[in-house]
């Protein structure tokens, strides 16, 4: 018996055993097919970046572990990797893209001096492929950004600096999202803190609260741009004191009506992300998440299938909230194969997702409403072994896409035939 007929076979089963619970696998897939994974660009290249061709991260870069062979060293690799990632994922996708990745034909040009042409590459490699391209203003890895602060810093030139930045790439993601019919979600991270514990808490905020203001002054249309901050609660360099917390953030996105980024690796270790989205959904319109997975710190490892991961997915989910949510990954591995990562984290949110479009949500509200409570927690763990693989694997046919067991031999042909001569 063929492959696509044992996936076909498998699937009719599950199919009768979710009816069992009143879940309707058809419209579950129906539902997964709208969702767009926003796939960050900076997992295929080290967070390098191209403004400085051959150069690494200096002044307050982000740290990457790992020298796998095969990282991408031009555009047009790096372009052609996420090609071959995209079409081991299912489904229609996205491209989040950092300032870092201009294009300037060689020619030495400031962050604050980067005009829509320096990204003609990537909004034309994008209509061509048919997704849509999200954006984020790079705001480290610069020697302006030596002293750990940017938009907060108490020197007017260096703030200006970063102002201007922010400014170009709102007009950036507005291109983006005029060239490809899309709106372009632009997000704004910082990350200006402090090493041990400052005496004047306030004055940074003040002084970011004035930089975004700056920044946003200028409307412009949601239909192309949806403008999103995002926060942390410490990075290295800034264990004791961030100037974008998340209660800075979340009273900035309500008062000024943008997007709210909630970043799964930006809060304390104990502190999950899934409760947060009822409650922050209440006061903004739109979130922007960016899905990672920390281990003991904001580490950005590759998104694994973990309980966490199955939470948030459940909340978006059993909210409502999928249509007022931009998903997004953000981590770098150079441990392992980069297209490996891209593929191993996306098909884990979206499998992830799909087992929470598959829950027999009518049943679990029911019983919830009722009070018996016995009976919901019987039920949550009966749910956990119904045959999601089998579901997931016929998304994977029918989005002409490998299934589990079969997606990583691409991985391997393609690291021999493609990594082995970069």
């Amino acid at each position: 018996m063929s492959a696509k007929k044992i996936t076909e076979q498998t699937y009719a089963f599950a199919k009768e055993k979710y009816a069992e619970y009143g879940v309707d696998t058809e419209k579950a897939l129906r539902q997964l097919r709208k969702i767009s994974i926003s796939i960050h660009c900076w997992q295929g290249d080290d967070v390098t970046g191209f403004e400085n061709m051959g150069g690494t991260l200096t002044d307050g870069g982000l740290q990457v572990t790992g020298n796998h062979p095969g990282k991408a060293r031009t555009p047009d690799e790096l372009r052609t990797d996420l090609e071959k990632a995209f079409s081991l994922i299912p489904g229609s996708h996205r491209l989040n893209l950092h300032a870092i990745y201009a294009e300037t034909d060689g020619k030495k040009v400031e962050r604050n001096k980067i005009v829509p042409e320096h990204f003609r590459n990537w909004a034309d490699w994008a209509k061509k492929n048919k997704i849509g391209v999200d954006f984020n203003p790079t705001f480290f890895a610069h020697k302006l950004a030596s002293d750990g602060f940017t938009l907060s810093n108490r020197d007017k030139a260096i703030r200006d600096f970063w102002i201007e930045h922010g400014i170009a790439c709102r007009e950036i993601g507005e291109y983006f999202g005029r060239r490809l019919g899309t709106a372009c979600v632009t997000n704004i991270w910082i990350p200006d803190g402090y090493k041990d514990t400052p005496y004047d808490r306030k004055a940074p905020r003040e002084r970011l609260k004035d930089s975004l203001d700056q920044i946003l002054k200028h409307k412009m249309n949601k239909k192309f741009i949806l403008d999103a901050v995002e926060s942390k609660l410490f990075g290295i360099g800034s264990e004791s004191y961030v100037a974008g917390s998340h209660e800075f953030y979340l009273g900035y996105a309500v008062k000024n009506n943008t997007l709210l980024c909630l970043d799964t690796g930006h809060f304390h270790p104990t502190e999950t992300i899934s409760d947060k989205i009822s409650s922050v959904l209440l006061f903004i319109d739109e979130l922007l998440l960016h899905v990672s997975r920390g281990v003991r710190w904001d580490s950005d490892h590759v998104v694994t299938y973990t309980d966490d991961l199955r939470t948030i997915a459940e909340e978006l989910v059993r909210g409502g909230f999928l249509e007022r949510t931009h998903i997004g990954l953000d981590y770098f591995d150079a441990s392992i194969n980069r297209i490996a990562a891209w593929v191993i984290g996306s098909r884990n949110l979206l499998k992830a997702l799909l087992g929470a479009l598959l829950e027999p949500g009518k049943i679990l509200s029911d019983l919830e409403n009722s009070g018996n409570l016995t009976a919901r927690l019987a039920m949550f763990e009966e749910i956990k072994t119904l045959p999601l693989g089998a579901v997931w694997n016929y998304y994977c046919q029918t989005q002409n896409c490998l299934s589990d067991g079969e997606w990583f031999k691409e991985i391997t042909s393609y690291e021999k035939k493609i990594f082995s001569k970069r």
